[in-house]
């Protein structure tokens, strides 16, 4: 409404300037004088301003009409191109300016305009190579995605184009979730360009989320090659992938092969616990104990975890809390002040009913850093001094509500995950569980069972398995003294 407004008045003042200048010219005195064949003419000032304006429209037919001439003379001596050339300017003209609107409107976010502006385009300089992506991004962005497919898949016709196209209907079969289609194009779109990144990762994210082990190492050592992925990532990842076709080991009927596998990850990514575990387990498998704990040893060193815990136990399963206090003392002195060794420590003494020394293995713990675990820790640590009822269930009570403590989050998405996996069940983000705090931690569960993973004993299949109320886990931890680990989650 505005605008029209504007232009309603913009014509006025036009008008009404050019009124006022024809005015000016009428009153004005003299004017020119042309003698033409011994005739003289006297031209007003007006008149003289309008004979100009006139010469001027003259000259320029002119000037068009010699051009078409020299065209036709071209054109008669065997230049065939000439005449086209001399109407094909105006076309191209037109058509540019369409091209260039529709750019500015792509980029202005006006979908609809910009598919309107690449058509007019493509009437005029007839260039699919052009208009097509255009239109198929303009109609992606006005959510015509039937018309944005019927695009790029003009672009598949060209060698040129050929990739634009693959991509283009790479993502839209991303985004109607059809993966088994967005995987087969791109890797179609890997061959067409080896270097481009986006299709690396695409391809990757892909591989790892239909547990294509090998197909994703493959894409791996092509993003090392280019360059787009600095060799450690690159060495970590590969150690990823390593496991992830390893992650069989513990079903039975595992293969050697699967061993290997599982070793391999481990010599890739020595920190990577999981791969650690795995291959302890393996090693233990084969009856090589020191090679199990010298990798267990290792990377405790660098990252203290409960799995890691869980594999040394299995070195010996058959020996007394006591000796196993002692064998564990050699991984607790490389990493001594870590919360996880705490925890670990205090759990063995409770096992050897050393109550007191569990006390000082687990320090300040419970007041520094409360979370579900500790607090059950020193809730069996008070039944087995013989503390009242009143106080445990205090401890349980604090236990029952508190954070969970550490977990496998997405660093992507903050997804937290009961177990490690590759590709985060959330978002399918590749390689981005890491072991920490959440932000926004969980609140323990009711029971208390899985906190205190090497009192029990041989832990039984969770899905068969009764879980005890808090009380009888203290008191089981109290009271009866708990068999050696045999097996661990």
């Amino acid at each position: 409404m505005l605008w029209s407004l504007s232009k309603y008045l913009i014509f006025v003042a036009l008008a009404a300037a050019l009124a006022y200048g024809a005015g000016l010219l009428l009153e004005t005195s003299g004017g020119v004088q042309i003698t033409v064949a011994g005739t003289e003419y006297t031209l007003g000032a007006l008149q003289s301003v309008l004979a100009l304006s006139v010469l001027l429209v003259v000259l320029w037919l002119t000037l068009k009409l010699a051009s078409l001439l020299v065209a036709t003379l071209r054109f008669i001596n065997g230049d065939e191109t000439a005449l086209s050339r001399f109407f094909d300017k105006g076309r191209e003209r037109k058509g540019y300016q369409a091209l260039a609107d529709g750019l500015m409107a792509l980029a202005s976010g006006e979908g609809r305009l910009a598919m309107a502006k690449a058509a007019r385009a493509e009437r005029y300089l007839e260039k699919p190579e052009l208009t097509n992506l255009i239109t198929a991004q303009a109609a992606e962005m006005a959510g015509d995605t039937k018309k944005a497919a019927e695009a790029y898949k003009k672009l598949l016709s060209t060698q040129s184009t050929r990739f634009v196209g693959v991509r283009g209907i790479m993502n839209q079969k991303l985004s109607e979730g059809d993966k088994g289609t967005a995987l087969a194009l791109a890797e179609k779109a890997l061959a067409l360009r080896p270097k481009h990144e986006e299709v690396q990762d695409t391809l990757l994210k892909l591989q790892a989320q239909a547990q294509d082990w090998a197909g994703a190492r493959k894409t791996l050592s092509t993003k090392l090659k280019t360059g787009t992925l600095p060799r450690d990532v690159y060495k970590r990842r590969d150690a990823v992938l390593a496991l992830s076709s390893a992650k069989t080991l513990l079903d039975e009927g595992a293969t050697t092969d699967q061993q290997e596998k599982a070793i391999e990850a481990n010599r890739l990514s020595p920190d990577l616990v999981p791969a650690a575990a795995l291959a302890a387990r393996a090693y233990i498998e084969q009856g090589k104990k020191r090679q199990a704990t010298r990798i267990l040893k290792k990377t405790w060193e660098a990252q203290p975890h409960p799995d890691l815990a869980h594999a040394y136990a299995e070195i010996e399963p058959e020996e007394t809390p006591a000796a196993r206090i002692k064998r564990f003392d050699q991984l607790a002195r490389l990493a001594p002040d870590h919360d996880e060794t705490r925890l670990v420590m205090a759990e063995l003494q409770i096992v050897a009913e050393e109550f007191p020394s569990a006390r000082r293995a687990l320090g300040d713990l419970a007041e520094r850093a409360p979370d579900a675990r500790a607090l059950t820790l020193m809730a069996a640590i008070e039944r087995g001094e013989g503390a009242d009822d009143s106080v445990v269930r205090g401890w349980l009570a604090r236990a029952l509500s508190a954070p969970r403590g550490p977990q496998w989050v997405c660093d992507t998405c903050n997804h937290i995950q009961p177990e490690w996996t590759p590709v985060c069940e959330n978002c399918g983000s590749f390689d981005t569980l890491s072991w920490k705090t959440p932000d926004t931690p969980e609140v323990a569960s009711a029971t208390g069972a899985y906190m205190l993973p090497l009192i029990v004993g041989a832990l039984e299949d969770k899905s068969d398995a009764v879980e005890p109320e808090a009380d009888e886990v203290v008191e089981a931890t109290a009271d009866e003294p708990a068999e050696p680990v045999k097996e661990a989650n």
